[in-house]
């Protein structure tokens, strides 16, 4: 270091007329250093001042969260307020009572619950086949319908 302060002054006339170029070549050159494997100053604080950091750290993070949920908060209050005002319900109520209404809808049934079928298209098997027999007599001449009858 000593003979980089002295090239300095060669180069600056004999005096320090730049103190902070001389700090950056300094600077530059522990790094310089560090990168092509050189040895590292050791710290003998460095363990203190790395778990100081971290506590820093961990303290920011809470406190970040802590202003998020105050947020999140005031936030869900004028959420309600409109909820109410509207006579709106959350996501989630709608949710569960459409859950509950298919969950009473498909109670004692295994299977899912049946879609209403149209009249006619069903399994009304008798009534459908003696409609249809009366309505084929209908069109049958007089003794025809008879034997059928009979």
């Amino acid at each position: 270091m000593e003979r980089l302060v002295s090239e300095q002054r060669k180069c600056f006339g004999g005096t320090s007329a730049c103190p902070m170029a001389l700090s950056a070549i300094i600077r530059a050159t522990k790094d310089m250093g560090k990168m092509l494997g050189g040895e590292e100053e050791k710290d003998p604080d460095a363990a203190k001042k790395e778990e100081e950091r971290q506590e820093a750290l961990r303290q920011q993070e809470e406190e970040r969260k802590a202003k998020h949920a105050r947020m999140e908060a005031e936030r869900e209050k004028v959420r309600q307020t409109i909820r109410d005002k509207y006579g709106l319900k959350k996501k989630e109520e709608k949710e569960a009572e459409e859950k509950a209404a298919m969950e009473q809808a498909c109670e004692g049934s295994l299977t899912r619950p049946k879609k209403a079928i149209p009249r006619g298209c069903g399994d009304d098997d008798e009534e459908d086949e003696e409609s249809i027999l009366d309505t084929v007599l209908k069109f049958l001449p007089g003794p025809l319908q008879d034997m059928f009858k009979k």
